[in-house]
């Protein structure tokens, strides 16, 4: 796998097939990673723990990502996303594309695991909501550091101008998923990416959408602040002349950027 990008325009990059299949990999990754991850929240049996929720979440988007990586990147989470085209990384068709491949592929894991799961357990299926004290300030703040944490972290795992990392890069993402869970459960769930609150959320008829706002704005506005910061300030190839890049209009971004891009060969 070549650490070269190509770079195409939204026109190109919407006539390319490769688009397309990498579409349907960011729907089956987010499909899995709901059916799963939210299945590990369900109360069947009472077996699920705050360890074993945070695991889960946290390895399912490790072995997702590297099962998808080399077709579309391996985002599931429009956080990530929305990180990759505020710093040019991806065209502005192919975001669109993803998010909307990411929220439907959430809505169906929640749709399959509510079909698999019995009614006596199917409660609230894993949906993100605000626990009894926790104001939705509190819940934003919560929800932007702990993703604004993730998005930082896939930033400098797919930084291909570092030469100190080495390891797995989707075990590290999955880890700082693990890590954000182990704290923020117990406040918010624990979203931490759009579709996975999203879906869940059109399954379970509630009060689940009050204060639903944090789970969008706080999300998507930590994703592109950890990106941005990253990009300009801590990356390695970080200089006053990339700064001044973002500041002239350039049409042209790559066609997709792997998160396991650390471990191809430098440019």
């Amino acid at each position: 796998m070549s650490g070269s990008m190509a770079t195409v325009t939204s026109a190109e990059d919407v006539r390319s097939l490769g688009l397309y299949r990498a579409m349907f990999a960011e729907f089956l990754g987010t499909l899995f990673l709901v059916l799963v991850s939210c299945g590990s929240a369900t109360n069947v049996n009472n077996m699920q723990s705050l360890a074993t929720i945070s695991l889960c979440f946290g390895f399912s988007v490790a072995t997702i990502v590297w099962a998808i990586a080399n077709v579309s990147g391996g985002h599931i989470n429009p956080a990530v996303t929305i990180g990759f085209l505020v710093t040019r990384k991806i065209t502005i068709v192919r975001g669109i594309f993803y998010f909307v491949s990411q929220m439907v592929g959430g809505i169906a894991g929640a749709a399959i695991l509510k079909g698999l799961t019995p009614t006596a357990y199917q409660a609230a299926l894993g949906t993100s909501q605000l626990a009894s004290g926790v104001t939705a300030e509190q819940g934003f703040g919560i929800e932007f550091m702990a993703t604004f944490m993730l998005v930082f972290t896939v930033f400098a795992t797919c930084d291909s101008h570092r030469k100190d990392l080495n390891g797995s890069g989707p075990l590290a993402i999955g880890l700082s998923v693990a890590m954000g869970h182990l704290w923020a459960v117990p406040y918010t769930g624990a979203g931490m990416n759009t579709a996975r609150s999203f879906g869940p959320a059109v399954l379970y008829v509630s009060t689940v959408w009050e204060n639903h706002w944090v789970y969008w704005l706080g999300q998507l506005l930590a994703g592109v602040v950890a990106a941005l910061l990253y990009d300009l300030l801590f990356a390695a190839d970080a200089s006053v002349d990339k700064l001044k890049t973002y500041k002239q209009i350039n049409c042209r971004r790559s066609s997709s950027v792997s998160v396991t891009k650390m471990q191809t060969q430098p440019e």
